[in-house]
């Protein structure tokens, strides 16, 4: 479900900012974002499962990126699978040029998902004050 009202604004920042603590975002921030990028929610039923973003390519990098998110209560249920394949699918949309994601470092169970999908690392990078870096992936453009 798109981000498109308060009540889906404040489901996605909740699983944001669990999932990536070492950088939360405000409410100010996810609706600048919502601006430039698609953001989506997930759900079963009434509960809330994960979210979703999917960048345009940009200056710096010709590739979509496209990053899943699930809740650690709801995930090996395939949850991700769905959230990730959906967002693959706009990602491609929006670049034939490869697809890229970021993963935080301690996040085991996301490098384990976006590897055993194809995705191969490229780089790490710490972002300005924090400890923990960010691990980037890439997945190649599929073959014509």
């Amino acid at each position: 479900m798109p981000v498109g009202d308060d009540v889906t604004l404040l489901d996605w920042q909740r699983v944001h900012n669990e999932i990536i603590p070492t950088a939360p975002l405000s409410v100010d921030d996810i609706r600048e974002r919502a601006e430039r990028n698609v953001l989506e929610v997930a759900y079963a039923g009434d509960v809330l499962i994960g979210c979703s973003t999917v960048r345009p390519p940009s200056e710096e990098t010709a590739a979509a990126t496209v990053i899943a998110r699930v809740l650690p209560e709801h995930r090996r249920q395939g949850y991700g699978t769905a959230i990730y394949e959906r967002s693959l699918a706009r990602g491609r949309e929006l670049s034939s040029k490869g697809i890229e994601t970021h993963i935080l470092a301690t996040n085991e169970d996301g490098l384990r998902f976006a590897k055993s999908h194809g995705f191969v690392e490229v780089e790490s990078y710490l972002l300005p004050g924090d400890t923990i870096p960010f691990i980037e992936l890439r997945l190649e453009p599929q073959p014509d």
